[in-house]
């Protein structure tokens, strides 16, 4: 069962192009990995998936049900989560704070009242079984703002997680992270993908031939090579447009 479907999607700001009759698909259980030079148009898909953007034609499927002209919360409540190519967390909030007030947004509880969502039992429990799952739970009362790099990642990927997505879109999450923390993101994405279907943006070569059943290659607003990670490593019109010698 394909979990996302992408249906020649299209879209314009004034006379440029920025997506030209996208279309990828993923099935339960595979990581689908979106790579492309700058301004590729990676971004404009992430957010015409997302809802951010309303794509000028085409569609987007989610577990079946058509998405396409969802607000984004409204996707969220479908199942749709996210990560950010920047950070997105609380800093003055404490790790579980984050994470349980993502699992109370989840609940339909109001955010006036966000505050005492690390308090109330369910949602207390949701947050820390997220954050033992990512290796976070030794840190669940430490400010955001106190956290690495890498533990930030791995917080807004619990934020997300939290929400009970049916599909993750990851948004460069190996960005700024050293060797060791890519390392251990990547173990924990490949074991993630198992229970939950996700497209990867990407520019980390090593992570996208590690996690990705499938790579599409994005140049210009259009797909020029889509395939499994060899097949589109030895396509020519990928080596050309953007893998180079990356790809060796």
């Amino acid at each position: 069962m394909n979990v996302l479907e992408i249906r020649n999607l299209n879209k314009h700001f004034g006379a440029v192009h920025v997506s030209r009759n996208i279309s990828l698909s993923v099935p339960d259980g595979q990581c689908h990995a979106l790579i492309g030079p700058n301004g590729a148009g990676k971004t404009t898909l992430i957010h015409q998936i997302s809802g951010v953007l309303q794509p000028d034609a085409g569609d987007v499927i989610l577990a079946g049900q058509n998405i396409t002209t969802k607000k984004t919360w409204q996707r969220a409540q479908a199942g749709l989560g996210r990560t950010f190519q920047l950070t997105s967390v609380l800093p003055s909030f404490s790790v579980l704070e984050n994470v349980a007030l993502a699992a109370q947004a989840k609940s339909g509880s109001s955010f006036r009242f966000f505050r005492p969502a690390a308090r109330e039992k369910d949602l207390n429990e949701t947050a820390m079984a997220m954050l033992e799952r990512l290796g976070m739970k030794e840190r669940a009362f430490v400010p955001a703002t106190d956290l690495s790099h890498g533990e930030r990642r791995l917080l807004e990927l619990a934020i997300a997680l939290a929400g009970a997505p049916r599909f993750l879109l990851l948004d460069e999450p190996m960005a700024g992270l050293g060797r060791v923390e890519s390392v251990m993101l990547i173990d924990i994405l490949a074991d993630l993908r198992r229970s939950v279907p996700m497209l990867l943006v990407e520019h980390d070569m090593d992570a996208i031939f590690q996690l990705a059943d499938t790579v599409s290659v994005l140049v210009d607003g259009k797909v020029v090579a889509q395939g499994a990670p060899d097949h589109v490593r030895n396509d020519p019109a990928a080596r050309a447009a953007y893998l180079g010698d990356t790809a060796q």
